[in-house]
């Protein structure tokens, strides 16, 4: 593991990570898009895609957030101070987005009196009960921070590119 973090590259794993959550957020964020009128086969079975991906994306946060916490990452190449600060601050962003947004989610479809059901999983995920107050408060915060992680998402691609293209580093190698 020790040469992995030398070569500046992150763990297999943590590789794993990243990429999964990246699929099934993007898969969520297509499902949300692409659901359909109320009330027609097509809403029933895109809102099931995008409530599934955001239940295993947090089932797979939580492996990558301890997994990080346990092997860390590889050192930060030589940016000024600005832009390592800017990058901690967007992965910290992701990571509570890839935590509370599923759990929002969740929520919401439980305020609205139903579990959570995956495919193949013995279980139903409730974390409430029934209420229709809050529901509609957990639906706003949930579109917002949804809305807004499309901006964070991009400027993390965004920079990714950048650093492969701009200042021709390996910070996008790393992760691939």
């Amino acid at each position: 593991m020790q040469s992995t973090m030398r070569s500046g590259r992150y763990s297999k794993p943590a590789i794993f990570f990243h990429w999964a959550i990246f699929l099934l957020v993007a898969l969520a964020y297509l499902a949300i898009e692409v659901r359909g009128p109320k009330g027609t086969d097509s809403r029933v079975f895109w809102s099931n895609v995008h409530f599934w991906c955001g239940a295993l994306v947090l089932m797979l946060a939580v492996p990558r957030f301890f997994w990080r916490l346990w092997k860390g990452a590889p050192a930060e190449f030589g940016a000024n101070p600005l832009l390592a600060f800017l990058a901690r601050l967007v992965h910290v962003a992701l990571y509570l987005f890839i935590f509370v947004q599923p759990l929002l989610g969740i929520l919401f479809v439980n305020l609205g009196g139903h579990p959570v059901t995956l495919p193949g999983l013995p279980f139903d995920i409730v974390l409430a009960g029934p209420d229709p107050a809050a529901r509609t408060v957990l639906k706003e915060a949930h579109e917002l921070i949804g809305n807004a992680f499309y901006w964070v998402i991009g400027l993390h691609a965004l920079a990714a590119i950048g650093h492969h293209v701009v200042f021709k580093d390996n910070t996008l190698r790393r992760m691939i």
